[in-house]
């Protein structure tokens, strides 16, 4: 075994969410083009096999549980080099993922990505999130709405809020410290009827990081605008 899929592989069974060795071959050629583009554009700053392994790859796969459908439909808001929604499919072949990233660069790396990884059901949206709460087709879609560190909580709370479907989740990827995000998003939390539900704290195998996961959703009384 390769040394990626050999961190992988222990570092996902740490985290009780163990991967088909098909799935570990395609993380690994997930890899080796993250590495081929790396030298091009700036997409991961750290390119070691344990460190894309555990602080991507498993990073992402952290909030799988926490997904109630795998025939679902999610959506990746600022998706950058892939992170999270490329593992969860991966991961999870049957959910359907959005990938929304604005720069050109990236978004064609994705689009590459998808087609050398052949994975059915993605689709690659390049431009702001902003600029798709006001299409029809995305609105109130989504049962899963992801960001990993990319948005404020009261952005993604705002934003994300347009497309979640009706007993959705919005799952924001966070770093160790989000006591004061939390309580600066109160407010956008209220204006967009939804309520933190869940507040996990764990950390990554292999490196010790610390990461905070926060599920949203909707009141039972919320309306939406």
């Amino acid at each position: 075994m390769s040394e990626i899929k050999d961190i992988l592989s222990t570092a996902t069974r740490e985290l009780h969410i163990p991967l088909r060795a098909h799935a570990l071959t395609i993380f690994e050629r997930y890899y080796h083009e993250l590495l081929f583009w790396n030298a091009r554009m700036a997409l991961v700053s750290a390119s070691s096999p344990r460190d894309v392994a555990v602080k991507h790859f498993c990073d992402s796969l952290t909030i799988a549980p926490l997904i109630a459908s795998a025939r679902g439909r999610l959506l990746d808001i600022g998706a950058g080099a892939g992170f999270p929604g490329i593992p969860l499919k991966i991961a999870m072949d049957t959910l359907s993922i959005t990938l929304v990233e604005s720069s050109r660069k990236k978004s064609s790396f994705l689009k590459h990505v998808v087609r050398t990884l052949g994975l059915a059901g993605v689709t690659v949206e390049n431009g702001r999130i902003e600029g798709l709460t006001g299409a029809a087709a995305t609105r109130n879609r989504f049962d899963t709405i992801t960001s990993r560190a990319t948005l404020t909580l009261t952005v993604f709370l705002e934003t994300g809020s347009h497309f979640l479907a009706p007993g959705g989740v919005l799952i924001a990827m966070k770093g160790r410290e989000v006591g004061r995000e939390i309580e600066e998003a109160a407010p956008a939390a209220v204006k967009t009827g939804l309520t933190l539900r869940e507040h996990h704290r764990l950390r990554l195998p292999v490196t010790g990081d610390h990461r905070t996961i926060l599920v949203y959703s909707e009141l039972p009384s919320a309306v939406k605008k």
